[in-house]
């Protein structure tokens, strides 16, 4: 068991209130951190202002090399992190390793914004007068992480916040602490100016005063609906800027000209990826019912045969939900969902024995305005449903309170045009399942959202604007 220290002003600080953090897999203890008070939250927030000054000053470019040697510091650590990952979330290690490595390449895709940060001329109407609109700063932002993917989500956050001269304060999920941790060892050996990167663990009501203080500027988070709510209220006392990545309930729109067979196998390979608990991951599907019969065979065959447990004897398995209540509200909406009518083809049973685990559970005979349609999972249940037309279905996967990601298996280009214009998500995915390209731009539409993740867009988010009227 290691105890771990929060990271601020370039230095690990003395905690004397240490928490548990559990591993999923067997609820037993696998490692301490600290519980921050308001006052050490409002001293991060007043290390990483005094450290933004500076860094702001900085050339792009020696922004840039300092998130490169960042970088390197994260890899040449990833094995490191990447235990620590694997022990707090309960993904394999080298799953877990993976996802240190891809934060790696994320970061150092970041750093080649240093020499593409631009502002704009604009013509004035004016003689001898010319408009410049410059990008700036924001000054110190708060990062909120979320538990399914710690190392990747934090790295996607304060890669782009740093290169655009910001300053940061995280604050990890209290389920995946560790590997925060871990990171913060790798910004000591990257010589990161102090304050600049500080990393804290804390309760709820303190991270209420880290996110209203004065000097925060922007405030980011991946989580549920109702935390992206919560923090809407962080940002009226300052007038924060937010940037929320919020809820999904991905459709999944399956043609008959689509290959059911390999459909079939990415679909059980996606909805079981980290126990389902990925924001992208498919939650609702939407087959024509020329082919309905036939998926459902071969997903109930999929499902049935993937196995769960203990992913350290055997990485193949699906392992755990982070949490036993996570464990009890998935279990809930399954049960809820057959009161409601939904036949159970596979899973759907509460495991005996230690450990936050749930089957793959598939779900027929629902209803769109079924709960378990309606709101997120979050877990290993998929939810089948039949249409009988394109038009149909189109205006089933937008009938939906969430606007995340949508995925379309066909190979008709009319009908991928048709869905290119009209479905209300920010993301479509043709004929493959949800990746998140990090060039590209990762945004949610109705109450998956505001503002956005990658890209230039994403880095854009970090940024504010200045005009500069000169006349000449």
């Amino acid at each position: 068991m290691t105890d771990y220290r929060n990271f601020v002003a370039g230095a690990f600080q003395p905690a004397s209130d240490l928490v548990p953090v559990l591993d999923p897999s067997n609820g037993e203890v696998i490692a301490r951190v600290p519980a921050a008070s308001a006052l050490e939250a409002i001293a991060a927030v007043e290390n990483a202002a005094a450290a933004q000054k500076t860094w702001k000053a900085l050339p792009a470019i020696a922004r840039g090399d300092a998130l490169r040697r960042f970088a390197a510091a994260i890899e040449a650590r990833a094995g490191q992190i990447g235990a620590a990952l694997a022990l707090e979330s309960g993904k394999s290690l080298a799953d877990a390793t993976a996802e240190a490595i891809y934060g790696v390449e994320l970061m150092r895709y970041h750093a080649e914004w240093a020499r593409r940060i631009e502002g704009e001329v604009i013509q004035s109407d004016n003689p001898g007068e010319t408009l410049l609109l410059k990008r700036e700063p924001i000054g110190v932002v708060a990062c909120l992480i979320p538990f399914n993917f710690p190392v990747y989500t934090l790295v996607r956050k304060i890669a782009p916040a740093l290169i655009a001269g910001n300053a940061v304060v995280v604050r990890p999920s209290n389920s995946t602490p560790a590997s925060a941790f871990e990171i913060a060892e790798a910004a000591l050996d990257a010589d990161l100016p102090a304050g600049l990167v500080n990393i804290l663990t804390m309760s709820h009501d303190v991270a209420a005063t880290l996110c209203t203080q004065p000097s925060v500027g922007m405030i980011t988070l991946t989580g549920s609906l109702q935390a992206g709510r919560v923090v809407l209220e962080y940002c009226k006392a300052n007038i924060a800027k937010p940037s929320l990545e919020l809820g999904g309930k991905t459709p999944v729109i399956v043609e008959p000209d689509a290959d059911i067979d390999a459909v079939a196998a990415q679909l059980v390979a996606a909805k079981t990826n980290h126990c389902g608990q990925v924001c992208t991951a498919p939650e609702r599907v939407y087959v024509h019912t020329s082919i309905h019969d036939a998926l459902l065979e071969r997903l109930r065959t999929g499902f049935a045969a993937r196995t769960f447990g203990d992913r350290a004897s055997d990485p193949t398995r699906m392992g755990p939900l982070e949490t036993k209540s996570a464990q009890a509200n998935v279990h809930a909406m399954v049960r809820h969902a057959v009161e409601q009518g939904a036949r159970i083809e596979a899973g759907g049973v509460l495991p005996e024995g230690v450990g936050n685990y749930y089957p793959p559970t598939l779900l027929s005979n629902c209803r769109q305005e079924m709960d378990v349609v309606a709101e997120e999972v979050f877990g290993p249940v998929l939810a089948v449903l039949s249409y009988d037309s394109v038009e149909e279905a189109l205006a089933l996967a937008n009938d939906h309170q969430f606007g995340l990601s949508s995925v379309l298996f066909t190979n008709n280009y009319s009908t991928v045009m048709r869905f290119a214009d009209t479905i209300e998500a920010g993301e479509l995915y043709v004929n493959r399942f949800p990746a998140d390209p990090y060039q590209g731009f990762h945004a949610g539409w109705k109450r998956s959202g505001l503002g956005g993740d990658d890209g230039k867009h994403g880095m854009l988010e970090f940024t504010q604007t200045r005009l500069v009227v000169l006349k000449h």
